[in-house]
Protein backbone atom coordinates (compact mmCIF):
# COMPACT_ATOMS: atom_id res chain seq x y z
CA UNK A 1 0.00 0.00 0.00
CA UNK A 2 2.77 2.48 1.00
CA UNK A 3 4.28 1.90 -2.56
CA UNK A 4 1.31 2.34 -4.35
CA UNK A 5 0.52 5.88 -2.58
CA UNK A 6 3.81 6.63 -3.47
CA UNK A 7 3.87 6.50 -7.14
CA UNK A 8 0.44 7.88 -6.66
CA UNK A 9 2.22 11.15 -5.39
CA UNK A 10 5.15 11.27 -7.87
CA UNK A 11 2.23 11.23 -10.88
CA UNK A 12 0.23 14.61 -9.14
CA UNK A 13 2.28 17.21 -10.44
CA UNK A 14 2.52 20.53 -9.14
CA UNK A 15 0.59 22.54 -11.80
CA UNK A 16 -2.08 20.45 -11.17
CA UNK A 17 -2.44 21.48 -7.57
CA UNK A 18 -2.17 25.42 -8.19
CA UNK A 19 -4.44 24.45 -11.02
CA UNK A 20 -6.85 23.49 -8.54
CA UNK A 21 -6.36 26.41 -6.12
CA UNK A 22 -6.64 29.04 -8.56
CA UNK A 23 -9.87 27.44 -9.82
CA UNK A 24 -11.22 27.48 -6.06
CA UNK A 25 -10.27 30.87 -5.51
CA UNK A 26 -11.91 32.16 -8.36
CA UNK A 27 -14.19 30.01 -8.99
CA UNK A 28 -13.58 29.55 -13.24
CA UNK A 29 -11.36 28.56 -15.01
CA UNK A 30 -11.12 31.49 -17.73
CA UNK A 31 -10.23 33.86 -14.28
CA UNK A 32 -8.36 30.95 -12.99
CA UNK A 33 -6.26 30.65 -16.24
CA UNK A 34 -5.67 34.30 -16.71
CA UNK A 35 -4.07 34.58 -12.93
CA UNK A 36 -2.10 31.33 -13.97
CA UNK A 37 -0.45 32.46 -17.38
CA UNK A 38 -2.43 29.37 -18.73
CA UNK A 39 -4.61 28.66 -20.88
CA UNK A 40 -8.69 28.04 -19.65
CA UNK A 41 -8.53 24.53 -21.36
CA UNK A 42 -5.00 23.65 -20.09
CA UNK A 43 -6.26 24.28 -16.59
CA UNK A 44 -9.23 22.74 -17.24
CA UNK A 45 -7.56 19.91 -18.47
CA UNK A 46 -5.18 19.88 -15.24
CA UNK A 47 -8.02 19.52 -13.01
CA UNK A 48 -9.78 16.90 -14.88
CA UNK A 49 -6.47 14.91 -14.83
CA UNK A 50 -5.98 15.03 -11.22
CA UNK A 51 -9.95 13.64 -10.21
CA UNK A 52 -9.15 10.95 -12.97
CA UNK A 53 -6.18 10.05 -10.99
CA UNK A 54 -8.11 10.63 -7.48
CA UNK A 55 -10.99 9.12 -8.54
CA UNK A 56 -13.11 11.47 -7.16
CA UNK A 57 -14.96 14.88 -8.09
CA UNK A 58 -13.45 18.35 -6.69
CA UNK A 59 -15.61 20.56 -8.69
CA UNK A 60 -19.44 20.85 -9.50
CA UNK A 61 -19.30 22.33 -12.92
CA UNK A 62 -22.31 23.85 -14.80
CA UNK A 63 -22.41 26.05 -18.01
CA UNK A 64 -22.72 28.92 -15.31
CA UNK A 65 -21.04 28.30 -12.51
CA UNK A 66 -17.55 26.41 -10.74
CA UNK A 67 -18.11 25.33 -7.24
CA UNK A 68 -15.99 22.76 -5.05
CA UNK A 69 -17.58 19.45 -4.31
CA UNK A 70 -17.51 18.45 -0.35
CA UNK A 71 -14.56 16.28 -1.54
CA UNK A 72 -12.49 19.04 -2.86
CA UNK A 73 -13.24 21.66 -0.21
CA UNK A 74 -11.36 18.64 2.50
CA UNK A 75 -9.04 18.23 -0.50
CA UNK A 76 -8.31 21.93 -0.68
CA UNK A 77 -7.64 22.80 2.79
CA UNK A 78 -5.22 19.81 3.25
CA UNK A 79 -3.08 20.90 0.27
CA UNK A 80 -3.45 24.55 0.52
CA UNK A 81 -0.88 24.94 3.68
CA UNK A 82 1.86 22.94 1.74
CA UNK A 83 0.70 24.59 -1.44
CA UNK A 84 1.86 28.21 0.41
CA UNK A 85 4.92 26.49 1.69
CA UNK A 86 6.21 25.64 -1.63
CA UNK A 87 5.87 28.68 -3.42
CA UNK A 88 7.25 30.27 -0.26
CA UNK A 89 10.19 28.87 -0.71
CA UNK A 90 10.66 28.47 -4.63
CA UNK A 91 10.14 32.52 -4.39
CA UNK A 92 12.71 33.00 -1.95
CA UNK A 93 15.57 30.89 -3.74
CA UNK A 94 14.36 32.58 -6.67
CA UNK A 95 14.85 36.50 -5.06
CA UNK A 96 18.15 35.60 -3.97
CA UNK A 97 19.66 34.48 -7.10
CA UNK A 98 21.51 37.55 -9.38
CA UNK A 99 20.92 35.57 -12.26
CA UNK A 100 17.31 37.16 -12.50
CA UNK A 101 15.72 37.51 -15.83
CA UNK A 102 12.78 39.04 -17.08
CA UNK A 103 10.40 41.96 -17.96
CA UNK A 104 8.96 42.80 -15.10
CA UNK A 105 5.50 45.31 -16.23
CA UNK A 106 4.15 47.61 -13.57
CA UNK A 107 0.87 50.04 -14.10
CA UNK A 108 1.14 53.23 -11.99
CA UNK A 109 0.60 57.04 -11.46
CA UNK A 110 2.95 59.65 -13.02
CA UNK A 111 4.02 60.56 -9.13
CA UNK A 112 4.17 57.06 -7.56
CA UNK A 113 6.48 56.04 -11.15
CA UNK A 114 9.19 59.16 -9.81
CA UNK A 115 8.90 58.09 -6.36
CA UNK A 116 9.85 54.57 -7.37
CA UNK A 117 12.62 55.70 -9.95
CA UNK A 118 13.95 57.32 -6.86
CA UNK A 119 13.59 55.03 -4.17
CA UNK A 120 15.07 51.79 -5.41
CA UNK A 121 14.43 51.26 -9.32
CA UNK A 122 18.02 51.91 -10.49
CA UNK A 123 19.58 50.17 -7.45
CA UNK A 124 17.29 46.76 -8.72
CA UNK A 125 18.01 47.03 -11.97
CA UNK A 126 22.13 47.35 -11.25
CA UNK A 127 21.19 44.13 -8.40
CA UNK A 128 19.60 42.34 -11.50
CA UNK A 129 21.58 43.37 -14.74
CA UNK A 130 19.36 40.72 -16.80
CA UNK A 131 15.97 42.44 -16.02
CA UNK A 132 14.05 44.74 -17.66
CA UNK A 133 11.18 46.66 -15.71
CA UNK A 134 7.93 48.78 -18.25
CA UNK A 135 6.40 50.87 -16.17
CA UNK A 136 3.20 52.74 -17.24
CA UNK A 137 2.05 55.77 -15.76
CA UNK A 138 -1.74 56.47 -16.22
CA UNK A 139 -4.23 58.66 -13.75
CA UNK A 140 -6.98 56.13 -13.68
CA UNK A 141 -6.94 52.36 -12.19
CA UNK A 142 -6.82 49.59 -14.04
CA UNK A 143 -7.22 45.84 -14.11
CA UNK A 144 -3.45 44.87 -13.58
CA UNK A 145 -4.69 41.28 -14.41
CA UNK A 146 -7.04 41.67 -17.19
CA UNK A 147 -4.56 44.41 -18.78
CA UNK A 148 -1.27 42.19 -18.36
CA UNK A 149 0.57 43.67 -15.73
CA UNK A 150 2.61 42.32 -12.88
CA UNK A 151 2.07 44.81 -10.34
CA UNK A 152 0.72 48.18 -9.69
CA UNK A 153 1.06 50.85 -7.35
CA UNK A 154 -1.48 53.44 -6.08
CA UNK A 155 -2.09 54.39 -2.76
CA UNK A 156 -2.80 51.67 -0.21
CA UNK A 157 -6.19 52.80 0.70
CA UNK A 158 -6.85 52.59 -3.30
CA UNK A 159 -5.63 49.14 -3.43
CA UNK A 160 -8.39 46.37 -4.30
CA UNK A 161 -8.74 43.85 -1.61
CA UNK A 162 -8.30 41.00 -3.11
CA UNK A 163 -4.27 41.82 -3.22
CA UNK A 164 -1.18 41.36 -2.10
CA UNK A 165 -0.41 44.88 -1.40
CA UNK A 166 3.41 45.62 0.11
CA UNK A 167 3.48 49.22 1.56
CA UNK A 168 6.28 51.36 0.67
CA UNK A 169 7.99 55.36 0.66
CA UNK A 170 6.94 57.97 3.08
CA UNK A 171 3.20 59.14 3.83
CA UNK A 172 1.68 61.18 0.63
CA UNK A 173 -0.82 63.52 0.55
CA UNK A 174 -1.26 67.15 -1.42
CA UNK A 175 -0.18 70.93 -0.69
CA UNK A 176 -1.29 73.75 -1.71
CA UNK A 177 2.03 76.29 -2.74
CA UNK A 178 3.03 78.78 -5.08
CA UNK A 179 6.19 81.21 -5.56
CA UNK A 180 7.26 83.78 -2.93
CA UNK A 181 7.00 86.37 -5.57
CA UNK A 182 3.20 85.39 -6.52
CA UNK A 183 2.66 85.80 -2.74
CA UNK A 184 4.34 88.75 -2.38
CA UNK A 185 1.74 91.54 -2.60
CA UNK A 186 -1.22 89.14 -1.72
CA UNK A 187 -2.37 87.75 1.34
CA UNK A 188 -1.88 83.71 2.14
CA UNK A 189 -5.56 82.01 1.87
CA UNK A 190 -6.38 80.78 5.11
CA UNK A 191 -9.44 78.74 3.91
CA UNK A 192 -10.08 77.19 0.96
CA UNK A 193 -12.92 79.44 0.47
CA UNK A 194 -10.37 82.47 -0.17
CA UNK A 195 -8.80 80.60 -3.20
CA UNK A 196 -11.86 82.48 -4.84
CA UNK A 197 -9.33 85.55 -4.96
CA UNK A 198 -6.52 83.76 -6.40
CA UNK A 199 -4.74 83.04 -9.61
CA UNK A 200 -4.91 79.25 -9.20
CA UNK A 201 -3.09 76.44 -11.97
CA UNK A 202 -5.86 74.22 -12.91
CA UNK A 203 -5.14 70.33 -13.51
CA UNK A 204 -7.02 68.32 -16.77
CA UNK A 205 -7.60 65.16 -15.69
CA UNK A 206 -7.51 62.04 -18.57
CA UNK A 207 -11.20 61.96 -19.10
CA UNK A 208 -11.18 65.25 -19.60
CA UNK A 209 -12.70 66.41 -16.55
CA UNK A 210 -11.20 69.15 -14.10
CA UNK A 211 -9.71 68.02 -10.98
CA UNK A 212 -10.97 69.64 -7.91
CA UNK A 213 -9.42 70.80 -5.32
CA UNK A 214 -10.48 68.34 -1.94
CA UNK A 215 -9.32 69.85 1.46
CA UNK A 216 -10.34 68.55 5.04
CA UNK A 217 -9.64 69.73 8.26
CA UNK A 218 -11.50 68.30 11.66
CA UNK A 219 -13.79 66.34 9.64
CA UNK A 220 -14.45 69.47 7.70
CA UNK A 221 -14.44 68.47 3.65
CA UNK A 222 -14.24 70.78 1.26
CA UNK A 223 -14.40 70.26 -2.49
CA UNK A 224 -13.44 73.49 -5.10
CA UNK A 225 -13.32 74.02 -8.65
CA UNK A 226 -10.97 76.56 -9.01
CA UNK A 227 -10.32 79.47 -11.22
CA UNK A 228 -7.11 80.48 -12.85
CA UNK A 229 -5.71 81.84 -15.99
CA UNK A 230 -3.77 78.49 -16.95
CA UNK A 231 -5.08 74.29 -17.17
CA UNK A 232 -2.07 72.03 -17.64
CA UNK A 233 -2.86 68.16 -18.02
CA UNK A 234 0.66 67.00 -16.66
CA UNK A 235 2.12 67.72 -13.05
CA UNK A 236 5.53 68.66 -14.25
CA UNK A 237 4.06 71.33 -16.41
CA UNK A 238 2.14 72.46 -13.19
CA UNK A 239 5.12 73.40 -10.87
CA UNK A 240 6.85 74.63 -13.19
CA UNK A 241 4.09 77.79 -13.77
CA UNK A 242 3.84 77.33 -9.97
CA UNK A 243 7.58 78.37 -10.04
CA UNK A 244 7.34 80.76 -12.63
CA UNK A 245 4.89 83.00 -10.39
CA UNK A 246 2.12 82.40 -12.15
CA UNK A 247 -0.46 81.06 -9.36
CA UNK A 248 -1.36 78.55 -6.81
CA UNK A 249 -0.94 75.15 -7.16
CA UNK A 250 -2.50 71.75 -5.89
CA UNK A 251 0.02 69.20 -6.20
CA UNK A 252 1.67 65.93 -4.65
CA UNK A 253 3.52 66.67 -1.52
CA UNK A 254 6.44 64.70 -3.14
CA UNK A 255 6.78 66.59 -5.66
CA UNK A 256 7.07 69.94 -4.11
CA UNK A 257 9.13 68.97 -0.95
CA UNK A 258 12.65 69.94 -2.33
CA UNK A 259 10.90 73.15 -3.75
CA UNK A 260 9.73 74.03 -0.64
CA UNK A 261 13.04 73.20 1.29
CA UNK A 262 15.01 75.34 -1.21
CA UNK A 263 12.54 78.42 -0.61
CA UNK A 264 11.41 77.90 -4.25
CA UNK A 265 8.30 77.70 -3.13
CA UNK A 266 5.82 78.53 0.57
CA UNK A 267 3.39 76.19 1.42
CA UNK A 268 -0.19 77.84 2.62
CA UNK A 269 -3.60 76.59 3.85
CA UNK A 270 -1.21 73.57 5.76
CA UNK A 271 -4.05 72.78 8.10
CA UNK A 272 -6.43 71.70 5.47
CA UNK A 273 -4.14 69.27 3.67
CA UNK A 274 -3.38 66.00 5.67
CA UNK A 275 -1.43 62.73 4.67
CA UNK A 276 -3.52 60.53 2.84
CA UNK A 277 -1.45 57.23 3.40
CA UNK A 278 1.29 55.61 2.24
CA UNK A 279 1.92 53.72 -1.89
CA UNK A 280 1.32 50.64 -1.60
CA UNK A 281 3.02 47.60 -4.69
CA UNK A 282 0.27 45.04 -5.19
CA UNK A 283 -0.18 42.11 -7.01
CA UNK A 284 -2.53 39.30 -7.29
CA UNK A 285 -2.56 36.84 -4.31
CA UNK A 286 -4.33 34.12 -6.24
CA UNK A 287 -1.25 32.82 -8.56
CA UNK A 288 2.81 32.66 -8.10
CA UNK A 289 4.34 35.95 -8.06
CA UNK A 290 7.33 36.22 -10.54
CA UNK A 291 10.49 35.94 -8.87
CA UNK A 292 11.28 39.69 -10.44
CA UNK A 293 8.39 40.79 -8.24
CA UNK A 294 9.25 39.22 -5.30
CA UNK A 295 12.72 40.80 -5.54
CA UNK A 296 11.36 44.10 -6.19
CA UNK A 297 9.03 43.59 -2.87
CA UNK A 298 11.98 42.52 -0.75
CA UNK A 299 13.57 45.69 -2.12
CA UNK A 300 11.31 47.74 -1.23
CA UNK A 301 11.21 46.92 2.70
CA UNK A 302 15.14 46.89 2.88
CA UNK A 303 15.00 50.33 1.59
CA UNK A 304 11.86 51.29 4.10
CA UNK A 305 14.16 49.54 6.42
CA UNK A 306 17.25 51.20 5.63
CA UNK A 307 15.78 54.52 6.17
CA UNK A 308 14.51 54.04 9.29
CA UNK A 309 11.28 56.54 9.29
CA UNK A 310 8.29 54.40 7.69
CA UNK A 311 6.50 51.71 9.54
CA UNK A 312 6.73 48.26 7.99
CA UNK A 313 3.73 47.48 5.75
Amino acid sequence: MGVRRGLGMRRTDLSGLQAVAAVAARQSFRAAAADLGQSASAVSHAVSALEARMGVRLFHRTTRSVALSEAGREFLARIAPALQEIEGAMDATRAQSPRLAGTLRINTSEAAAHQLLASCLPEYLQRYPDMQVDVVTEGRMVDIVAEGFDAGIRLASSVPQDMVAARFGPEQGFVVVGSPAYLRDRPAPTTPHDLSSHRCIRNRLASGALWRWEFIRQGETVSLDVDGPLTLDDNGLRLQAALAGIGLVYINAWAARPHLQAGRLVQVLQDWTPGVGRLALYYPGQRLAPAGLRALVALLREVDAREGDNPPG
